[in-house]
């Protein structure tokens, strides 16, 4: 992986964790969704605009398709990791979440985009995957769920953690996927393909706020730091990933976003109080570990 594309990634996953985290401390559902979807269409719009003027014209349906794709697939990865954030842990569907993904997502893009992927790169995705489980509680996890003195609702809060990780998961290796062909092989802008799928997104969010407008303006009130936290940040951290996906294979780009995960362990873990850092300090280095023998391969 070149220098540039792994320094790009080190940057989204500082900014990947940071917004996570104020999603978590939010506590919001499609509400909040379209508050952040909101402000990112304002905040961006200057560049957004700009560079649509001069691109957009010359799409035709294929890349129209591919930004509705995007955008319904990130809207329900993120709806999906909201919810999960009010029923778990974040360091459980976190972990979890950005594990499965970027694992599926290499797969796929060795199976089906014909990239190829060197034994070191092998060794640096099972170091990435190893590390993620650490961190989302590795043998305490299976404690938590499988001991007979566990609490009940302890053991409850982990399994439904592990299933949004899971399903987060799923969608984040699909709209990776999707995005990363759209820019390797259509040569579609990342910025655009993002902007315009939050449009996308929008469409199918901002009747879940106009059904009821007080309670909407309620929310706004208590989560409105957040949502221009999160509406200005989160684009910025995956643009920043399309842009590295351009100049690296998918398969190494997707695991190596998991550098997120040593921000989420060192921040996440001590702002939220969520424990276990023996563990999770583990996993991060890692993480770390893999990252480099990705770089290496």
């Amino acid at each position: 992986m070149p220098a540039s594309a792994l320094a790009l990634v080190i940057l989204a996953g500082l900014i990947h964790a940071a917004w996570n985290i104020a999603a978590k401390k939010a506590g919001g559902d499609a509400r909040f969704a379209t508050f952040t979807g909101v402000v990112m269409m304002v905040f961006w719009a200057p560049l957004g605009l700009w560079l649509g003027w001069q691109q957009v014209p010359g799409w035709g349906r294929t890349e129209w398709a591919f930004v509705v794709a995007s955008g319904i697939l990130h809207l329900v990865y993120y709806l999906t990791l909201l919810r999960g954030y009010r029923k778990a842990d974040l360091t459980v569907v976190y972990p979890l979440a950005r594990g499965s993904g970027p694992l599926l997502s290499s797969l796929v893009a060795i199976a089906l985009l014909g990239e190829q992927l060197s034994a070191l790169g092998g060794v640096g995705i099972a170091g990435v995957v190893a590390g993620v489980f650490l961190i989302a509680g590795g043998p305490g996890l299976l404690r938590a769920t499988r001991h007979p003195a566990a609490d009940p609702a302890q053991r409850q809060r982990v399994l439904r953690g592990l299933r949004y990780g899971v399903l987060t998961g799923a969608f984040i290796a699909s709209y990776t996927v999707v995005d990363g062909y759209a820019v390797k092989a259509l040569l579609m802008s990342p910025i655009l393909i993002d902007y315009f799928g939050n449009f996308v997104r929008l469409a199918f969010l901002v009747p879940t706020v106009l059904r009821d407008r007080p309670a909407a303006a309620v929310l706004w009130r208590r989560q409105w730091k957040y949502a221009l936290l999160v509406g200005i940040i989160s684009p910025v951290s995956y643009v920043l990933v399309l842009y590295a996906m351009q100049v690296a294979p998918l398969s190494h780009v997707a695991p190596a976003r998991e550098v997120s995960m040593l921000f989420a362990a060192l921040i996440g873990g001590h702002l939220l109080g969520e424990g276990d850092r023996g563990p999770r300090l583990a996993g991060a280095a890692l993480i770390v570990a893999g990252v480099m023998a990705l770089a290496l391969g």
